[in-house]
């Protein structure tokens, strides 16, 4: 059996967005994946849910795998022949034990690769407006580890670190707040020099602590600082005040869980980001076209979309049945929404009927009104609401549907924890989201439409909000209003 590879990832400081390229493309690529504590959940959602995944993190009051334990499921995946991705936070030469990994390789003539993640000593502070180096204050940096094996900070030169005046940069450094202050203080550094942690950082339990150097630790302990933080020492650490750019964006602080399908939650996902939000995509539905010959085309007088699934899905079945577009003939089209009028315009179809309301019912009643007698084909999803040929059937409407695709509810091998919203796009994502997370109760259901409210209702949810019209723009402006 030809032995396998190891590749060691740096899953960045937990934003999803600070992932590498790289990184992202071996996380669809390979066979098993080791992550540790540190990777966030934005990325921990990547994972496709049939991936082998081995958690050697701290999980529910568990201990945390010993390093050799972890070098040891390396190894033996590998000599298995198997592609292993160690996924860890941060950086992996940055304190991550990167090199030990190795090592354990090397001994086992086992191929591997190095893929660098943006560490969170740069990138904390950064997300708080702290600058590490900064022209006039700080033209050097310095990155200590504040945890040790045998506890406490590191045997490091502290008289040295205070003579060269660059920026500290403490790791894993909330519980080592106090050594950290008077090491520094009985070492010579000034009281008054500006000191920062930064909490959670890129994430949105993300919050900066600052104070001086002479009152940090009893600031500190006052405000009850919690790991995964970054120190930062030096005259950099002032500036957080003036720099904070995360703060002034509207959806700052806000978690927000994305339910859509993967291949249709870029956009979202960017739109959120760009007004601060951590986002966890968490797919909880994927569509499929029903591959099977679409029906005659000719003789209808009305085509009716529903989805912007259905519409990608019908022109990939016109190609597959090579079928021309010519034979829709003089049919004109509607759509239930803007979103599905822009995708069937994309294709070079012009759009005849959208509804003032962008649901199932009002697009029934729109065309019913416009065409009382006209001979329509509905091309929808295969578990589509029935309120829109509910309508039609009892008007006398003539009507023919069709599937187009079907939805498959996804799973997924964690549960994303106290988040301040779902966002849901459809009944089906409700369904999916309910399926896959029983029992997560999110603090607010932000709904884009009557339909997925009513679902959302039916599921459980409390605190639903709907927005005004069935668009992602209004989705997210209701999310901002409450």
């Amino acid at each position: 059996m030809p032995l396998g590879k190891v590749w060691l990832v740096g899953a960045g400081p937990g934003d999803p967005g600070l992932l590498t390229v790289r990184g992202r493309e071996l996380i669809d690529d390979a066979e098993v994946i080791v992550f540790d504590k540190l990777v966030g959940e934005g990325i921990l959602s990547l994972i496709p849910a049939d991936k082998e995944t081995i958690n050697v993190g701290k999980e529910g009051g568990r201990h945390p795998v010993p390093q050799h334990e972890i070098e040891k499921i390396l190894v033996c995946e590998a000599l298995a022949g198997k592609k292993v991705l160690r996924l860890k936070g941060g950086d992996p030469f940055v304190f991550g034990r990167g090199g030990e990994e190795i090592e354990a390789l090397l001994e086992n003539n086992i191929e591997f690769e190095v893929v660098p993640g943006i560490t969170s000593a740069i990138a904390a502070p950064s997300a708080a407006g702290i600058p590490v180096t900064h022209r006039g204050i700080a033209a050097s940096l310095h990155i200590i580890t504040a945890h040790t094996k045998e506890g406490g900070i590191a045997d490091t030169d502290y008289e040295a670190l205070v003579k060269l005046g660059g920026t500290l940069l403490f790791l894993m450094g909330a519980s080592s707040v106090p050594e950290i202050c008077r090491t520094l203080l009985a070492k010579g550094m000034a009281q008054d020099t500006p000191a920062a942690a930064v909490e959670n950082g890129t994430t949105a339990k993300q919050r900066r602590i600052e104070g001086t150097l002479g009152d940090f630790e009893e600031l500190c302990a006052k405000e009850n600082l919690h790991s995964p933080a970054i120190i930062i020492v030096g005259g950099v650490a002032a500036l957080g005040k003036r720099f904070a750019w995360k703060n002034f964006l509207p959806l700052f602080g806000r978690k927000i869980i994305i339910t859509r399908p993967r291949e249709r939650a870029g956009k979202l996902s960017k739109m959120l980001r760009e007004r601060g939000a951590e986002v966890i995509e968490f797919p909880c539905i994927s569509t499929e076209t029903i591959h099977r010959p679409l029906p005659p085309l000719g003789g209808y007088e009305w085509l009716g979309f529903t989805s912007v699934t259905g519409v990608e899905s019908f022109f990939e079945l016109l190609k597959e049945n090579k079928t021309d577009i010519r034979a829709i003939g003089a049919a004109k089209i509607a759509a239930i929404g803007k979103s599905t009028a822009e995708a069937l315009e994309a294709h070079g179809l012009t759009v005849d009927f959208v509804p003032d309301i962008y649901d199932g019912i009002s697009l029934a009643q729109g065309l019913f009104a416009i065409a009382p007698q006209a001979k329509i084909m509905l091309f929808r999803a295969e578990d589509g609401s029935p309120e829109l040929t509910e309508y039609l059937k009892e008007a006398g409407a003539d009507f023919t549907e069709h599937s187009l695709y079907k939805t498959n509810y996804e799973k997924s091998f964690f549960s994303p924890e106290n988040a301040d919203a779902v966002l849901f796009t459809s009944a089906s994502t409700v369904r999916g989201f309910k399926l896959a997370c029983p029992a997560s109760m999110p603090k607010a259901a932000c709904c884009i439409g009557r339909q997925t409210a009513e679902e959302a209702a039916k599921a459980g949810y409390t605190n639903i909000k709907t927005a005004q019209k069935a668009t992602l723009e209004e989705l997210i402006k209701t999310l901002e209003e409450n």
